[in-house]
């Protein structure tokens, strides 16, 4: 049996929280003030125009605050529509002004002008409503009596019977005065919908409200439907985004009662349920019940990329909005923790789905984003490493400026910021004197500046090769005594030294060489092949990533996570990609093509070819593609035609018949003779046949994905 979530007893128990509203009988409009005020209300609506700020003569009667009541305004007994009642809070602000002649002379003051002072105070206050598709600007005349003037103080309210407004609407409420002395006040509200509210026998649209319950069994989520048999209504899962509209995921129109079935994988905080009777103008009910879900939170940080926008912007994409800071941060090359660089990023609340600017004058590989949370460190991702090459042995120094032109600099180290000429023993300190000479002779570059400091990067190359010019040339001559002796022995080992020439060169270029597989698991058959092919390659040898060998790792990091990271060190290191295209994979590809951010958001996080073509197509749109990717097919599973034409920059080679020249591509310029790759090519050939055999006897279904909808009456 399904077990409810304990989460949900709150939302969808049998007994929620419910609110009794006050009603109002009569359309007629009307206004009431508080005692001591008198106050009217124009017949009719206004134009809604602020108008721009004047200045006050004097005293003014101005609003400071408003306050809403939901009331229920009644034609019959069973005909009513939620209505808001607003109160607006009035103060007098301004004061007087004196005459100048008056302060400096001390000369009486005139009767006339005395008289306004003592006078009763009037405005003419504008309520603004608006909650689509309607809007409405209603205009209420004020009076203080004189005995209440007193500048700075509150006189009263004026309340009005209300704005009608729709069950689940987001109505925003404006106030101001006309003439406006000053901004005007503004209020934005969720109204409830039929669930909180006490009016199922009141509002008609209540009356046919399907029932919904959410509740899980193991690892999937079912959503309990409970309506009338014939009854037909619209159900939608959307992600309700803050800032922006929400954007429909799953949309289904339904009739009678229905389980419908989601996968633990797809839950996120910000998905959202919404159910409705397909019915003119019906009522919607929405719910979110993900939002404390353990499960949901961590699919959404799986979910989360960090993306480079040239020339120097990030983004961070996301579902919903991340409760996370975003910093930027030094990463040194020997793998130590990435160093926080405060001045430049301040620690603040990331905005998903939005472009940020970095505050650089330059662009450096080892600068990092860190996305984490006030818990742990979620994300780090080095945005430059595939435009700028691999991290660099630069020193970074910080630069503190203070007071009265007041300078200081510090090497960012593992332990901490030391001090240039200081006595500490580290690098930075040992060179701190040749460090400051290279910043005032340029030789650094300034990646940051501002008032109150700067950040340089000083190449260190020249210290090293100074520090290890005497093993060099050590080395050199070891090495040509070597050499000498060799050559005096040229008879005996000029044959061995032909052969371990050749050897050495194939095998030294193949271990050197990184490969990193990526294919489309189209069924069980089609990823034996592909193990198959890996295990092969491994043997030739060749340094082979593919995501069978890597199961913990993927279901730990996620798979966009860990493409990511394989996909980087493979490029680094100088390997190769290798795209091994097969009917599932040209579709995923095409649909890519078509449509990225549907493709993405269809196949969802679980998928792991479909989350790598979002790093991968870039570099073939912007012709980054040739000698990092190779592409690949099995000859009787796909048509050469069938591989689309933007991958076909790279070598693309068909298998088992070009495994010769798609083995010579994989192992570099290296490569050994055309004879011995023959051999490997037949080896290889051999390994291939059981897995493609088997392929083609038993071929695969097609996959499936999103939510599952199972008929239960």
């Amino acid at each position: 049996m399904p077990v409810p979530w304990f989460f949900l007893s709150l939302a969808l128990g049998r007994n929620p929280v419910v609110l009794s509203l006050e009603r109002v009988v009569g359309p007629q409009d009307t206004a009431r003030c508080s005692p001591g005020l008198s106050c009217h209300l124009w017949d009719g609506d206004v134009l809604c125009l602020p108008g721009s700020l004047v200045s006050a003569p004097g005293p003014m009667l101005v609003p400071t605050r408003l306050q809403t009541e939901l009331v229920l305004r009644c034609y019959k007994e069973t005909d009513c529509d939620l209505c808001v009642r607003v109160a607006v809070h009035l103060a007098v602000h301004g004061y007087w002004e004196e005459p100048e002649d008056e302060e400096k002379f001390g000369i009486a003051e005139d009767p006339e002008i005395e008289e306004p002072r003592n006078a009763s105070l009037q405005a003419h206050v504008v309520l603004s409503f608006q909650a689509y598709p309607t809007a409405r600007c209603v205009l209420l005349e004020v009076q203080v009596p004189a005995a209440l003037v007193q500048p700075g103080q509150s006189v009263g309210s004026v309340v009005f019977d209300c704005f009608e407004a729709a069950l689940g609407a987001e109505v925003r409420i404006w106030s101001y005065t006309q003439p406006r002395y000053q901004k005007e006040l503004n209020l934005t509200q969720q109204l409830p919908d039929c669930r909180g509210l006490e009016v199922r026998d009141s509002i008609q649209s209540c009356w046919a409200l399907p029932g919904l319950n959410v509740s899980a069994d193991g690892d999937d989520v079912r959503l309990v439907l409970d309506v009338p048999e014939e009854m037909r209504f619209g159900l939608s899962l959307y992600w309700n985004q803050v800032p922006g509209p929400a954007k429909p995921w799953w949309h289904r129109n339904l009739t009678g009662p229905q389980t419908i079935t989601l996968n633990h994988t797809d839950l996120v905080p910000c998905l959202c349920i919404q159910v409705w009777p397909l019915e003119p103008d019906s009522v919607r009910t929405s719910i979110c019940p993900f939002r404390e879900d353990p499960r949901a939170h961590r699919n959404l940080w799986r979910a989360a990329r960090l993306q480079l926008l040239p020339p120097r912007a990030w983004r961070l994409d996301a579902p919903c909005s991340l409760p996370a800071e975003a910093t930027l941060c030094w990463q040194a090359p020997d793998g130590g923790p990435c160093q926080p660089l405060v001045p430049p990023l301040p620690r603040e609340n990331v905005t998903v789905n939005k472009a940020l600017e970095f505050p650089l004058l330059k662009g450096h590989p080892n600068i990092c984003v860190q996305v984490s949370t006030w818990e742990k460190q979620e994300l780090q991702e080095c945005l430059w490493a595939d435009s700028l090459g691999p991290l660099k042995d630069d020193m970074l120094l910080v630069e503190t400026r203070g007071p009265q032109d007041n300078r200081s600099l510090c090497a960012l180290e593992s332990s901490g910021c030391t001090p240039l000429l200081s006595r500490a023993s580290t690098r930075a300190a040992r060179l701190g004197g040749p460090l400051l000479q290279d910043v005032q002779s340029g030789q650094c570059l300034q990646l940051w500046d501002d008032d109150l400091g700067a950040l340089w990067a000083c190449p260190m190359e020249k210290y090293i090769h100074r520090r290890w010019a005497l093993v060099w040339l050590a080395c050199l001559l070891l090495a040509a005594v070597l050499f000498l002796l060799l050559l005096l022995k040229k008879n005996h080992v000029k044959g061995w030294l032909r052969l371990l020439k050749e050897d050495v060169r194939a095998g030294a270029a193949a271990r050197s060489r990184a490969a990193l597989l990526l294919y489309s698991a189209d069924d069980a058959g089609f990823e034996r092949l592909v193990g198959a092919l890996a295990s092969a390659l491994f043997q030739l040898p060749l340094r082979v990533a593919v995501d069978l060998w890597s199961r913990r790792e993927l279901s730990a990091q996620g798979p966009l996570a860990w493409f990511h990271a394989q996909r980087r060190q493979t490029l680094q290191e100088g390997g190769v990609v290798v795209l091994l295209f097969s009917p599932g994979a040209v579709a995923l590809c095409r649909e890519w093509l078509q449509d990225a951010t549907s493709a993405a958001g269809a196949h969802g996080p679980h998928d792991a070819f479909a989350a790598s073509l979002s790093c991968l197509l870039p570099d073939f749109l912007q012709g980054r593609a040739p000698g990092r990717y190779v592409g690949a097919y099995f000859d009787r599973l796909l048509s050469p035609d069938a591989v689309p034409a933007l991958f076909r920059s790279v070598p693309v080679f068909s298998l088992p018949s070009q495994l010769p020249d798609f083995l010579g591509t994989l192992q570099g310029p290296a490569a050994p003779r055309p004879w011995r790759l023959a051999e490997r090519a037949e080896q290889v050939s051999r390994a291939l046949q059981p897995a493609l055999d088997s392929c083609f006897r038993a071929p695969g279904t097609g996959r499936g994905m999103g939510p599952e909808a199972e008929n239960r009456t």
